[in-house]
């Protein structure tokens, strides 16, 4: 509605534009000399009269004068004549100007515009302009961009995620392969390759996948996906115990606020590994938790016994890494800190033989503060 109020108001500018200047008067010069010059006779006559002028002077500016009063008496009487025909022009222009105009700018805009098509929502203009932003127009133009720079490793990196978060998972493959192909390995992108191939297979590890994340490992040890998938390789193989201690040995390194550990909690959690294990007796957090609510003797006993009931086990056992890191935690919640870097050096000598066992006491000695 608003459009077309301008086209209206533009057409009516038009039309007045041609029609100011055909409905204005001129005026009738004919008329005006007839009585200037009949004012110059009159005066000559009175300066005669009072001898203002001489006689000959006179009758000479008389003659002069009603020449001119005759020439224009007669250019007014001819314009008399043709003025009827020269209004009638100017009608004739502004009937035309006024039917004309807007019947031509019409049959333009018919001729030329396109008057059947709906009116187009602000929002699908506004989005063409924008251009297509939609996940699947940006990974169409990525891809068109691949199909032009193969050799962008970039390109599918950017990709790789995406598709996997869309269900795409052969593509995801095949884009991590690039990646390799492209710019090396390294245990990033091995661990990822051999996360696509498991979400290709529906969740399981499958022996390409299980390669992938050897080599990941070989190329880090401390690489999280690869530790984290090798243990859900060793669970989907049946070995819960293996499956466990991996994970337990990533939560023993975790720091306070890592975002993954719920998810390693969690997959212990569905083996049933996510408690103590009986095989290695002492306080846990919610053992600890628990006691709580008893009166600060009864608290201190409970603690005490089951504490020193582990540290008297591993003394005959030290190889139970797990003991160890729960046994320094003990001593930290209990604030016995001499206790606890006492045993950490004691967890040192037990364990030197053992390398990943040592390096999993290691983490736990950091992460709990009690010195390098």
């Amino acid at each position: 509605m608003t459009l077309w109020l301008v086209f209206a108001l533009m057409t009516a500018a038009a039309i007045f534009a041609v029609l100011w200047p055909l409905g204005r008067r001129t005026a009738a010069a004919g008329g005006s000399d007839i009585a200037v010059y009949r004012d110059q006779l009159a005066e000559i006559d009175r300066d005669r009269a009072t001898g203002l002028i001489a006689e000959a002077d006179a009758e000479a500016a008389k003659v002069e004068v009603s020449r001119r009063l005759i020439a224009a008496a007669d250019a007014a009487e001819t314009e008399k004549s043709t003025g009827a025909s020269s209004v009638w022009r100017r009608r004739a222009t502004a009937i035309a100007g006024l039917l004309l105009l807007p019947a031509g700018a019409a049959v333009l805009y018919l001729l030329l515009g396109s008057p059947q098509l709906p009116d187009e929502p602000l929002s699908s203009r506004l989005a063409a302009l924008r251009g297509d932003r939609s996940i699947e127009g940006m990974i169409a133009q990525v891809e068109k961009h691949l199909a032009e720079h193969p050799d962008d490793a970039r390109g599918y990196a950017v990709l790789a995620p995406v598709y996997l978060r869309l269900g795409r998972f052969d593509d995801a493959v095949t884009a991590r392969r690039k990646i390799i192909a492209i710019s090396g390995e390294n245990a990033e992108r091995q661990s990822d390759l051999g996360e696509a191939l498991t979400a290709a297979a529906n969740g399981v590890v499958t022996a390409e996948a299980k390669s992938a994340f050897d080599r990941a490992l070989t190329l880090d040890k401390s690489d999280l996906k690869a530790r984290f998938y090798s243990g859900l390789a060793a669970q989907q193989d049946g070995d819960k115990n293996k499956a466990a201690a991996i994970w337990r040995a990533m939560l023993s390194e975790a720091p306070p606020d890592a975002p993954w550990a719920g998810a390693v909690h969690d997959a212990l959690t569905q083996i049933g590994a996510d408690t103590p294990s009986a095989a290695a007796p002492g306080p846990s957090a919610g053992d600890i938790a628990a006691a709580g609510k008893m009166n600060e003797k009864d608290r201190v006993a409970m603690i005490t016994q089951m504490v020193d009931r582990l540290a008297e086990r591993l003394k005959q056992d030290g190889s139970d890494v797990e003991g160890w890191q729960r046994l320094l935690r003990a001593y930290v919640v209990m604030g016995d800190h001499d206790k606890a870097k006492a045993a950490a050096e004691d967890a040192r000598r037990a364990l030197a033989g053992e390398p990943d066992k040592l390096r999993q006491i290691e983490g736990t000695i950091k992460s709990l503060g009690l010195g390098a």
